[in-house]
């Protein structure tokens, strides 16, 4: 997944003004107009590294002359108090972008070290790990860019993405039949219809109104494994995704159980932030 530039530098923009307001006053009171400086970005602990093309972007939307010089990409991992990136230019550039491009490098990073940690143990089995639409307004396109620096995959972007069959659109419509059925004459030939269910009996009516995609929600590993069973024998084309209560801890199980996908709302709405932290010098 690659980021619009044209896009992330509105984001930046919106995040400066909503912290800078009309000034950085302690900057301007306490820093010396012309001192030029030099920022080091360094891990506080071992994560992967997400967001260095957004921190790059923030320090820009200010002065254009101001670049990151990484050592690292966005993926690699780096090892607590290794020193990953350096900016330099006008210091009071540098302290009035910092907080906002470190809130956004330690959210991301966090997000693409818990993904990886995800993706790491499923590992030699067929599941991807994916995300989900758990993300925060405004926020979304970094959050699913980091799911995929941290090797999970991105689920919809939006609603207007993809079919995704929920319970409260089936208790709406009435059944599951009804509502596949439904979907299937009002999507187009490109539109695969996913449904979710949460016994083996909407299983077997989502399998019988032909749904391209099963989507097993709250599931146990041993009850998923019949539900992937029952999908493999009736219609083998279609893909199994689990969802719902999903750790660390458990997640090789639901793997080792045979789905396709595994969506973790927790990548997004739950990963601790990364400690970073950027320490400033004068030149």
């Amino acid at each position: 997944m690659r980021l619009n530039p044209s896009d992330l530098f509105k984001l930046a923009g919106d995040f400066l003004a909503e912290d800078v307001g009309r000034g950085d006053i302690t900057t301007e009171a306490v820093v010396l107009p012309g001192v030029r400086a030099r920022g080091r970005f360094v891990a506080k602990q071992d994560l992967v590294v997400a967001g260095l093309e957004v921190a790059d972007a923030v320090f820009a939307v200010l002065d254009s002359s101001v670049e990151i010089e990484a050592f690292v990409t966005d993926g690699d991992r780096v090892s607590a108090g290794q020193i990953f990136a350096r900016v330099e230019g006008p210091a009071e550039v540098l302290l009035a972008a910092e907080r906002t491009a470190l809130n956004l490098l330690q959210h991301l990073s966090g997000i693409a070290t818990l993904t990886r940690a995800f993706v790491e143990a499923v590992a030699g089995t067929r599941a991807q790990i994916v995300d989900t639409r758990k993300t925060l307004p405004g926020l979304r396109m970094l959050q699913k860019y980091a799911v995929a620096v941290g090797g999970g995959r991105n689920h919809r972007f939006g609603l207007d993405d993809g079919i995704l069959i929920k319970d409260n659109h089936i208790a709406l419509a009435g059944s599951v039949r009804t509502a596949v059925e439904r979907a299937r004459k009002y999507a187009g030939h490109m539109h695969k219809i996913e449904v979710e269910v949460s016994n083996l009996d909407d299983l077997r009516e989502a399998l019988e109104a032909r749904a391209d995609i099963i989507l097993l929600d709250n599931m146990s590993p041993e009850m998923v494994r019949e539900a992937v069973r029952l999908v493999r024998e009736r219609a083998p084309e279609v893909l199994v995704e689990a969802s719902g209560g999903i750790t660390l801890e458990n997640v090789r199980a639901y793997a080792e159980a045979g789905v396709d996908f595994i969506s973790i709302g927790a990548l997004t709405h739950s990963a601790p932030a990364a400690d970073i932290s950027m320490k400033l010098t004068t030149l």
